[in-house]
């Protein structure tokens, strides 16, 4: 039997990525390719705010779970990709699953990308996206307490704390993000 939060919501919308571009950026489909370096974040000490580092076979199972939920819930991962050069710097999606408590909206940025700007540009890409397309009256990010830059982004994209909000872990801080219902 599926979780509440799971089942109370069935998406009837074509079960693929969407492109979607901004000024500085495309999001699209994760590709195989985009691995290795998605490993390498996940292996790294940076990895510490979402749970790891976690080895191999784990991230593996973490950026299937990214592609997979495309096909099963109508949304997830998107690679973050600068238009300017198309080399993939990080990840942005939509979580869902008996892990996630509420639909999650979720980023990941490469080592040498950060301060620019870049994760509050593709977040808030797709946050439009799945209010729009998706219809979702609300998101959650779930952060960590010492994640500061995560924090601010979150805030930056019109997050309100949650404090009553289910959470994945018990110290995690919930942003909530409310659609145009």
């Amino acid at each position: 039997m599926l979780p509440m939060a799971m089942a109370s919501h069935q998406l009837t919308i074509p079960r693929t990525a969407p492109t979607l571009a901004t000024e500085r950026l495309t999001l699209r489909p994760i590709l195989l390719d985009d691995f290795g370096d998605y490993a390498k974040l996940m292996a790294s000490a940076r990895a510490t705010y979402m749970g790891g580092p976690f080895d191999l076979s784990v991230a593996w199972g973490l950026f299937c779970h990214e592609v997979a939920l495309w096909h099963l819930a109508g949304h997830g991962g998107l690679a973050i990709a600068l238009r300017s050069t198309g080399k993939c710097i990080g990840q942005v999606g939509i979580n869902h699953g008996p892990l996630f408590p509420e639909r999650e909206l979720g980023w990941q940025l490469y080592e040498d990308y950060e301060g620019h700007g870049y994760i509050t540009e593709a977040a808030r890409a797709l946050l439009a996206w799945a209010f729009d397309e998706l219809k979702l009256a609300t998101l959650v990010s779930y952060v960590d307490p010492g994640n500061v830059r995560s924090a601010a982004v979150a805030k930056r994209l019109g997050g309100v704390l949650d404090h009553v909000a289910p959470r994945q872990d018990e110290s995690d801080l919930v942003f909530r993000y409310v659609g145009r219902v």
